[in-house]
């Protein structure tokens, strides 16, 4: 009997390190088109990275900042076009309707290599950093910006595995035991 209960517990171990999907929120190398961090408005297409080589050196996120502190950011202006026009960065506290006050801006005029680069240190919240290309016509991207902010969904997703699987090692144990318990 003890011999059960002891492959039953190491198959829900080896299935356990099989669902293991990481809590980590980096996005990693995608292609251009699945990168959540792309922003096109009528062929005029940004990418954002941010990182905190302070807490994971080689770490790249988006929207998502898991910690806060020091976070280095870069825009990417893929379309060629947006290069040679006038830019402007903003982040603003809230999200969607809910914007109040602005917390930094930059302006960048000299951006001929393709990227505008920054840094910022803020709070724990959600936050909106807003790109605006100023040509004609002018082009207007957001990023919702959420630092060290627990997306719950997200975490319950990612331990559904583990709660199906100790509930049928929890089941399977309960059926071994009674039917031991039946022999007797």
């Amino acid at each position: 009997m003890i011999k059960q209960v002891i492959k039953i517990w190491a198959s829900v171990a080896l299935l356990s390190v099989a669902f293991y999907s990481g809590l980590a929120a980096a996005h990693g190398k995608v292609n251009l088109e699945a990168d959540i961090c792309m922003r096109n408005v009528s062929g005029s297409m940004v990418h954002l990275s941010t990182y905190q080589p302070q807490y994971d050196p080689e770490a790249e996120y988006c929207t998502e900042i898991p910690k806060e502190g020091e976070t280095l950011w870069v825009l990417d202006l893929v379309d060629q076009a947006l290069r040679d026009m006038p830019i402007a960065v903003k982040i603003v506290r809230g999200t969607g309707q809910a914007l109040s006050d602005t917390v930094t801006t930059l302006y960048s005029t000299n951006h001929s290599n393709g990227t505008i680069k920054g840094e910022f240190n803020l709070d724990p919240g959600q936050y909106t950093l807003f790109v605006t290309g100023e040509g004609v016509p002018p082009l207007h991207y957001e990023y919702p910006l959420r630092i060290q902010v627990t997306n719950y969904q997200d975490l319950f997703l990612k331990s559904v595995p583990y709660i199906i699987t100790f509930l049928l090692l929890a089941f399977f144990t309960d059926k071994l035991l009674k039917r031991r318990q039946l022999e007797s």
